[in-house]
């Protein structure tokens, strides 16, 4: 994988080209090299060989001295202790907050390696360092200092904490509650402080023993003078709720918060990530107020401190939800290209059947590599697509955070943009499709593929989750067309949109790449042309029928956009094997995949009302 990674972050992104900005000017092309050398190394000693461990020897939990407590493998432990001595949790930030000042395309590639290694280890990592980022984009200088400063060293690690039992992805019907812990809240030094009691549900990283601290962000609503609250999302506040209470420096105070584990969730894949559910506010750990205040009736709960202001709780909490829908998407890619991997090595020494000649199949010749047959390498070729354009995606958008950051004003404004039309795809397109990768790389190996005997069956398991964590298929697809496509009278869809046409211009100059830049400008006219279609009686409901179909289809000309783009940077590089190789993969997108938007665009633009119309009883 490692000259792949080479190529798309220097012949295709450019990425040493960020070095003249005064952010970034310490660095150089070897710095970046040693950082991808680091991560490659940890992930092949203290996290690869312990995949199937992790997925085996499921996180328990265990009766001691203390009350009960989740136990995970000795080997979990290990590879997060060498991953937070490697810097990589803080490795963006600023050097004033132990970071090393990295572009966030360098970050993202270095944990490439981690998600293809152990996607389930590693996610304690990608949770801690969106959890601190959101700290740092909205929180208090106490809030940073503390909170976001301990979760970069890797002394503490996050959470966050929105789906509930009984309302899962409805934000708007959160039930946790929050409440103003008495006199002398408002002043307290690491912000309001409220008393929180409720809920929470699917919290990956909810309980464990690798840090001496966890860090809870929870969304909750608080009540009016009336004891009412304020309907819908508009009503939810941020809250930081630590698993164990910290005074204004940062010390453990010695007292748990009213956090406590109700039990661990057994899902099929992401074993060896404790998913947890978590009572806030129960009684089995009564605290006192932070200021040493007894409790009283209506201070009862698990202590927190709010996060920017009363009723912004989910645009805070978008901050890092948006960076973990990226991370889903790089981790569904890492995973695909993790089975592809396996599976081409198996197709190359497994021989089975025989050539097909004029005369027929000739018995008495030696069996050839799987790799041989044309269905096969069908196969392998789907995968090679889906999985190497899916972490190209991942790494485009990390250069978009870059830019957002770093750029000129108008620079960086148009990479926001982007970034906002592009992290819908960026989650869902390789969840489903990286995930059709899996599922291949299992019909490769045939029989041997569904067994444990191979890894692939687990890299299908593990991936299975990401259709739904993070926000499902169906909420990437209303978002994007819901809100995305027609924000800012579509201007969004005019910058991308642009760029697609660039890309094809560019290309249909070039010897060989007329073809798929012709198909590229016309996908984009029937998609954009399907989106007014969508939209054109101003029906929500007609329009959204199908937004799942033009997700599909909006997903697969992102990334024919991607794949021709890489063509034409495959053709500055000149012949290689990997060259030969993404020329290829780009062929097949063009001729199998892309096709295959027309079904999908035709439900859209006709806005057909099947799915919306069809009376219950009927099902």
């Amino acid at each position: 994988m490692r000259p792949l990674l080479d190529f798309l972050l220097h012949d295709w992104l450019r990425v040493t080209r960020l070095l003249d900005r005064p952010r970034f000017a310490d660095h150089s092309a070897e710095t970046f090299a040693q950082v991808l050398d680091t991560s490659e190394r940890i992930a092949r000693e203290r996290f690869a060989p312990f995949n199937r461990l992790v997925d085996t020897q499921e996180p328990q939990v265990v009766s001691g001295p203390d009350g009960e407590r989740v136990q995970l493998p000795r080997a979990t432990h290990d590879a997060m202790a060498a991953y937070v001595e490697s810097g990589l949790l803080a490795a963006a930030q600023d050097y004033d907050w132990g970071g090393m000042q990295l572009p966030c395309v360098i970050q993202m590639a270095a944990q490439a390696c981690f998600s293809k290694a152990s996607v389930a280890i590693g996610g304690y990592a990608m949770l801690t360092s969106g959890n601190a980022n959101l700290l740092m984009a909205h929180g208090t200088p106490a809030q940073r200092e503390v909170f976001a400063r301990n979760e970069f060293a890797g002394r503490w690690f996050g959470t966050m904490c929105l789906s509930e039992p009984q309302a899962g992805s409805s934000l708007s019907d959160v039930a946790t509650r929050a409440v103003p812990d008495g006199p002398g809240a408002e002043a307290d030094p690491l912000g309001p402080r409220f008393r929180l009691r409720g809920h929470k549900m699917w919290i990956s990283g909810g309980e464990h023993e690798l840090t001496e601290n966890i860090i809870h962000l929870v969304l909750a609503k608080i009540p009016g003078p009336d004891g009412k609250t304020v309907p819908g999302t508009k009503g939810l506040s941020l809250f930081i709720v630590p698993k164990q209470l910290v005074d204004a420096q940062g010390a453990l105070t010695g007292e748990r918060n009213d956090v406590a584990l109700a039990g661990l969730n057994h899902k099929l894949g992401y074993r060896g990530t404790t998913n947890t559910l978590l009572n806030f506010g129960e009684g089995r750990h009564p605290v006192r107020g932070a200021s040493g205040g007894g409790l009283d009736g209506r201070g009862a709960g698990a202590i927190g401190y709010l996060v920017g202001r009363p009723g912004e709780g989910l645009r805070c909490m978008f901050h890092m939800m948006n960076e973990a829908r990226i991370g889903v998407g790089l981790g569904a890619a890492m995973l695909g290209y993790a089975g592809y991997e396996a599976s081409l090595a198996y197709a190359r020494q497994r021989t089975q059947g025989r050539p097909i000649t004029g005369a027929g199949k000739d018995p008495t010749q030696p069996q050839r590599p799987l790799i041989e047959h044309a269905d096969v390498r069908r196969m392998l070729l789907a995968q090679k697509a889906y999985v190497q354009g899916g972490l190209a995606l991942a790494l485009y958008c990390a250069r978009l955070v870059d830019e957002q950051g770093s750029g000129d004003p108008a620079a960086a404004a148009e990479a926001a943009l982007l970034l906002e039309m592009l992290t819908p795809i960026a989650k869902s397109w390789p969840s489903e499709w990286c995930l059709e990768a899996n599922s291949l790389a299992i019909q490769v190996l045939g029989g041997y593929g569904y067994t444990r005997d191979f890894p692939v069956e687990q890299h299908w398991r593990d991936n299975r989750l990401n259709m739904i964590h993070e926000g499902t298929h169906g909420i990437q697809a209303l978002d994007l067309l819901g809100r995305k496509v027609v924000m800012q009278d579509g201007a969004g869809l005019d910058a991308l949109g642009a760029r697609v046409r660039a890309t094809a211009r560019r290309a249909g100059t070039v010897p060989g790449l007329a073809p798929p830049s012709q198909a590229l400008e016309a996908a984009w006219q029937r998609l954009a042309a399907a989106t007014a279609a969508a939209w054109a009686t101003g029906v929500p409901e007609e329009a959204l029928a199908n937004a799942t179909p033009y997700l599909q289809a909006f997903g697969h000309v992102v990334l024919a956009w991607i794949w021709l783009d890489l063509a034409l940077a495959a053709q500055a590089a000149g012949r290689s094997a990997l060259t030969d190789g993404l020329h290829g993969a780009m062929r097949y997108f063009f001729d199998y995949e892309l096709p295959r938007i027309d079904a999908w665009l035709a439900v859209v633009a006709s806005r057909n009302d099947v799915c919306r119309t069809l009376a219950e009883d009927a099902f």
